[in-house]
């Protein structure tokens, strides 16, 4: 008999003491459908393949989740694995409960996507198409996680390559989805696993080191258990439970990177857990801990109170024993026990007992903020880039004057707040108060901080300077979206000039490149219509003219089979001719030119050349500081002017802005300079806190040097403005 008809027959026998015959049959018919599916399939390890789903659809019958989401467990990997099974098949033979739980949990195949799409990108549209899956039915992250877990139980038969690559993707998007659902054992054992394949002799040494220490310190414990259990006893409190237990081998080792730790400064190896049977007990046996023991200032947690925005609710606080080394107690209820285990798929176990959802809807508030924003992100992998900035790393919680509160990544800052809590807040933000007091807006915000932000109808709309220093990819990518919106006509004129240039260094023009046939497919991965939209993406830096140009070209010459004519190329020096600019090195002809960057001349300058070894002659301003050591070797100097051109050209240049700081400077900056027609591609600003003054670096496209001068009269007469000058390269 084969080895995995034993394990049907305890998976069968488990879920018929749960359900009644109806259920089971349906469970059963879902067990032999996904056999036949997968026949003369095997695993890594050479096992036939159906002994992974009956694995999945087992841990799912200890979450307590219902016949149509076990059935989903079981045929979770037919739609992938078998061509001839459709989603209109399942539908038939399972009903539409359980067929879109399947399709959600389904990867993206090769045929729905470009034929030049990415690993990367691939991965990305996975998990994007994962999450609109999971809006619609939150079953299909749990029955995705207990896929990873069991194939991550299974991963040392895979090639050493690929378990460290899936180790590492667990690491960055499973286990905090994990955490994120409140599931805090599918999280811990996710971790381990992945510490274990991505840091095997790591992982190896603490795990010796925690065994050592922990039957050094198990005498003790054991003594504080039974005192706590005599405290409780005495005070005529009941409680379910009470026992030790091992603290994660990963957070031991995370703690010891991020807090520069060694191993013998960590005492936290075992928390003590009580279960009690009220909430009320649960302060009461607080009360009575902290009468016994000293507690550590700063360590005690009440989450009752203040649910964790994945809703865990505990007691934590951190005692010193009487042998002095501290040691952790967390006290809950048994619901807040399950919860904290098994996150929202503990809410099935409890749905019959509740009026209402709201726990539910609770835990998945901040999956509502990612699909109220996930519409606005263009590219699939700038969507999950947003995912592991804002919701996956460490976070922060902050309140708002009535007392909500909103978890932020950690370093964000009044105006993350503000666009976590409305677009139009943070939009309209003029400046913030925490915990009553004025503050910057590129303040850091810290747990427990009370956050009000000032709006002003007068204000124009978002600053640029902001995404200098704001943290979240959800506030940056809604600053974005307002000025594309709001400067999409500038953006259009902006990105085809780029484009045509760019076009042209390549040697095509961009109208050769824009046939409808070949656009289609890139409009596709990047969620755009028209060829105005893309120029509009290319004008505002949401997408560079290589992503574009790279694939057309592609096309071009997959078509015409041959490079373009090489007479027709333009002949392109390092930098000399770039965008149409010449030099006329005296004497010489044909030679190499560069500008140097050191000094960025412009046509107009006076300049003077310098023969370098092996690259040609560098283009120097006269005045450039560099040039006091050049002429130590004076005999390398060369006489050099600028070509008389009709075509028109553009050089960088550097200006220096310092100007006193007042309410709306850059929306007055930026509205000047897109007037102007000036898009920096190079800004930086420095704070001068006791002259409450700022000095701007801004670097630009000019024509010339009169080009230059014009630009400079207008920036003096912003209001504010102290200095205004051109500057050389920092």
């Amino acid at each position: 008999m084969p080895d995995y008809q034993e394990q049907e027959r305890a998976f069968l026998k488990k879920a018929a003491a749960l359900f009644d015959a109806d259920a089971v049959e349906t469970i059963r018919h879902a067990v032999e459908f996904a056999e036949a599916a997968h026949e003369g399939q095997k695993r890594d390890s050479g096992e036939p393949y159906i002994i992974h789903p009956i694995a999945v659809a087992d841990m799912l019958l200890d979450m307590n989740l219902n016949p149509s989401a076990i059935a989903a467990g079981l045929l979770h990997d037919v739609l992938e694995d078998n061509a001839g099974i459709t989603f209109d098949v399942l539908k038939r033979e399972f009903g539409i409960e359980t067929a879109e739980l399947v399709d959600g949990v389904t990867k993206l195949t090769k045929t729905s996507l470009s034929e030049h799409t990415t690993k990367e990108e691939e991965q990305a549209e996975t998990i994007r198409k994962m999450f609109l899956a999971m809006a619609r039915d939150i079953r299909v992250i749990i029955i995705k996680l207990t896929d990873r877990l069991h194939n991550m139980q299974t991963l040392e038969y895979c090639r050493s390559d690929k378990r460290v690559r899936k180790a590492q993707e667990t690491l960055d998007i499973y286990a905090p989805l994990a955490h994120r659902f409140g599931m805090g054992e599918m999280k811990s054992q996710l971790e381990n696993l992945c510490f274990y394949h991505i840091h095997p002799d790591e992982y190896t040494i603490l795990e010796k080191q925690v065994e050592h220490h922990r039957k050094e310190r198990e005498d003790v414990l054991n003594s504080n258990i039974e005192m706590i259990r005599e405290l409780i006893q005495g005070a005529g409190i009941e409680i379910l439970d009470l026992h030790g237990r091992p603290k994660n081998l990963y957070s031991i080792y995370r703690k010891m990177q991020n807090q520069n730790l060694t191993f013998d400064q960590i005492y936290d190896l075992v928390a003590i857990r009580i279960i009690a049977t009220s909430e009320a007990d649960c302060y009461h046996i607080l009360g009575l801990l902290h009468n016994h023991w000293k507690p550590l200032p700063g360590k005690i947690k009440d989450y009752i109170a203040v649910p964790k925005p994945n809703m865990y609710q505990s007691l934590h606080t951190t005692l010193m024993s009487e042998h002095g080394f501290p040691f952790e107690v967390q006290i809950r209820t048994r619901e807040m026990h399950e919860a904290a285990e098994y996150g929202i798929a503990a809410h099935w176990k409890y749905k019959e007992r509740r009026e209402d959802s709201s726990d539910l809807d609770n835990k998945l508030n901040w999956l509502r903020q990612i699909m109220d924003w996930q519409s606005e992100v263009k590219d699939a992998k700038d969507f999950l880039e947003t995912l592991k900035i804002d919701f996956f790393t460490e976070y922060v919680f902050v309140f708002t004057p009535k007392g909500d509160v909103f978890d932020l990544a950690a370093g964000s800052t009044p105006v993350d707040f503000a666009y976590r809590v409305h677009s139009a807040v943070g939009n309209k933000c003029s400046g913030a108060r925490v915990n009553g007091k004025m503050v910057p807006l590129d303040s850091v915000l810290q747990t427990g901080d009370i956050v009000e932000i000032l709006i002003s109808a007068s204000m124009p709309g978002p600053s640029l300077d902001w995404l200098r220093f704001i943290k979240t990819q959800q506030a940056k990518n809604k600053i974005k979206a307002w000025f594309r919106k709001e400067y999409k006509e500038e953006n259009i004129i902006k990105g085809k000039d780029m484009l045509e240039r760019e076009a042209k260094r390549l040697g095509y023009t961009f109208s050769q490149l824009v046939k409808p046939e070949w656009t289609l497919a890139l409009f596709k991965r990047l969620t755009l219509t028209t060829v105005d939209d893309l120029c509009a993406a290319v004008g505002y830096g949401g997408i560079s003219t290589q992503q574009v140009l790279s694939r057309l070209v592609e096309e071009y010459k997959r078509e015409n089979k041959s490079e373009p004519d090489i007479e027709k190329r333009p002949v392109m020096p390092e930098r000399a001719n770039r965008k149409g600019e010449g030099i006329v090195v005296k004497g010489q002809e044909n030679m190499l030119v560069r500008f140097a960057k050191c000094c960025n001349p412009v046509q107009g300058d006076a300049i003077v050349g310098f023969i370098t070894r092996g690259r040609g002659v560098s283009i120097h301003r006269s005045d450039c500081p560099n040039l006091a050591g050049l002429m130590e070797d004076a005999g390398r100097l060369i006489d050099v002017e600028w070509a008389k051109t009709e075509v028109k050209a553009s050089y960088k240049a550097r200006v220096q802005l310092n100007f006193r700081e007042r309410e709306g400077f850059f929306s007055d900056l930026f509205r000047l300079l897109d007037t102007l027609h000036i898009h920096p591609d190079y800004f930086n600003t420095k704070k001068d806190e006791k002259a409450h003054t700022t000095t701007l670096n801004i670097t630009f496209d000019i024509s010339n040097t009169e080009h230059l001068e014009s630009v400079l009269k207008q920036l003096r007469k912003l209001e504010g403005a102290l200095d205004v000058f051109r500057s050389n390269p920092a």
